[in-house]
């Protein structure tokens, strides 16, 4: 099956960065679209940054301007780069991408796999 793994969340203090990985494996014949997510307590998942294969990207509002998405097709890996965090980005955040299998199909069938998740917190 698919595996996506991800790394790199911590405590930071406000103002500080983290830079979030998340790498798939597994039967993976292609990726459309990978994106972060994140869930506070008490709140819903919200979508925090997307990126297409093709690379195009869009932000969550109050993210745009500290937050940068990115990846690595040949590896299909997905980076989001977080500067200038706040408080209020403090949450778990999750990896998605849509998978495709075996590319079979037209258009392919693409299904959704979800990473475990990753502890953000920013205090001082």
């Amino acid at each position: 099956q698919v595996q996506l793994v991800e790394s790199g969340g911590g405590l930071v203090q406000p103002g500080g960065s983290l830079r979030l990985s998340c790498a798939g494996s597994g039967s993976i014949f292609s990726i459309n679209a990978m994106g972060w997510y994140r869930q506070a307590p008490g709140k819903q998942r919200e979508l925090v940054a997307a990126i297409t294969s093709g690379g195009n990207t869009n932000y969550l509002d109050s993210v745009k301007g500290r937050f940068t998405i990115a990846r690595d097709n040949a590896k299909n890996t997905v980076y989001l780069q977080m500067n200038s965090l706040k408080p209020e980005d403090t949450a778990v955040y999750y990896c998605n991408a849509e998978v495709s299998l075996d590319g079979l199909g037209y258009p392919p069938t693409f299904y959704d796999y979800w990473g475990q998740g990753t502890q953000v917190t920013v205090s001082s």
